[in-house]
């Protein structure tokens, strides 16, 4: 059995775990930087780097305690290396060489796609390879096939905004708040999602990839003409990401009949409504419906560190000398997509 320590700090979450090949969490710690990015709307990417140095070592201090254990009995350090905000992938990277050169440890540097993209299998002991991966956050919207550790095809992505970059993006139009994912979900159970007609972009077409920008557009158009109450603008953008999830995904289960889940992973799989329809949607394909626990689908220690153990098995290890990466795609050999296509 192998124990390993996670530490996560791509966006504004600091958070680090300690997580054994028994899929046993032993201890979990996340700290939230809600209060210091509210006033913006949105995260401030110098904000979010100095609260993870002022977080993150208390953080380690507190998971190790908490499981009543040294870093001594860890066998290896996982820290996330990329994608996300440099500043903050540079202090859980850098924290977890010190731990690691300290320790005489072993180092493994996490793509934080990757993290999510197991993080199913950290919940779900019986989930096995290949399955079909819908991977919705705030930075990325993907369809892959998840073949193995490390072995991913991706089968579509977004060409400009992502799922949680739109709800993000929706919320601070609509005065709502952050974060703005759950403040749109929240509001929009008092709206009726068939109220404002608002785009679905690229549904119905051949094309497998994901649009956002758009429908972001129309909602700001929507809300300016003042016709429309907020709640039922949120209901109304909600259903609209939850048609074009779907629609998307739909393509995806059709191209992939061997796979032998539909999992879907993600900060933005904690919505409700998009957990529903997902569900109806892998019932029509007769295939089992995976999701993580609510609390294991946005950023967390925990995935860090069951990608830790995970790669640690395939013995798959870093050198010091890694270097923390701002786009981490985990199908390099992708086609590139028109238009934003760097979120790949």
């Amino acid at each position: 059995m192998t124990l390993i320590l996670g530490l996560e700090s791509s966006c504004d979450e600091t958070a680090a775990a300690l997580v054994d090949s028994d899929r046993r969490i032993l201890a979990h710690r996340v700290a939230g930087q809600e209060a210091e990015h509210g006033p913006f709307g949105g995260v401030v990417p110098e904000i979010a780097a100095r609260a993870h140095v002022d977080r993150l070592a208390p953080i380690v201090a507190g998971v190790l305690g908490d499981a009543g254990v040294s870093l001594a009995d860890v066998d290896a350090i996982a820290a996330t290396a990329g994608p996300g905000l440099i500043g903050g992938v540079m202090v859980g990277l850098v924290t977890g060489k010190a731990l690691a050169h300290a320790a005489g440890k072993p180092l493994i540097a996490v793509n934080h796609l990757e993290g999510h993209a197991l993080s199913p299998r950290l919940a779900d002991p019986d989930l096995k390879f290949p399955y079909l991966l819908l991977l919705v956050s705030g930075g990325h919207c993907q369809l892959l096939l998840v073949k193995g550790v490390g072995d991913y095809r991706r089968l579509a992505t977004t060409i400009d905004d992502a799922a949680g970059e739109a709800f993000d993006k929706t919320a601070k139009l609509l005065g709502l708040g952050y974060p703005g994912g759950p403040a749109v979900e929240r509001i929009a159970r008092e709206g009726n999602p068939h109220a404002v007609p608002l785009p679905r972009p690229l549904v119905g077409s051949a094309e497998p990839h994901f649009s956002f920008a758009g429908l972001k557009s129309a909602v700001a158009r929507a809300a300016a003409s003042g016709a429309h109450s907020v709640a039922d603008l949120a209901a109304s953008f909600q259903q609209a990401v939850v048609d074009c999830l779907v629609d998307r995904s739909r393509i995806a289960l059709t191209a992939c009949p061997g796979a032998t889940a539909f999992v879907v992973a993600g900060g933005v799989a904690a919505n409700g409504a998009i957990r529903t329809a997902l569900t109806d949607l892998a019932a029509r394909f007769d295939r089992p419906f995976v999701a993580p626990p609510l609390w294991l689908c946005t950023d967390n220690g925990a995935m860090i560190a069951w990608a830790g153990a995970e790669r640690f098995a395939a013995g798959l290890f870093d050198d010091l000398s890694v270097a923390a990466r701002p786009r981490w795609p985990l199908d390099p050999a992708a086609e590139t997509v028109r238009g934003a296509g760097v979120k790949a």
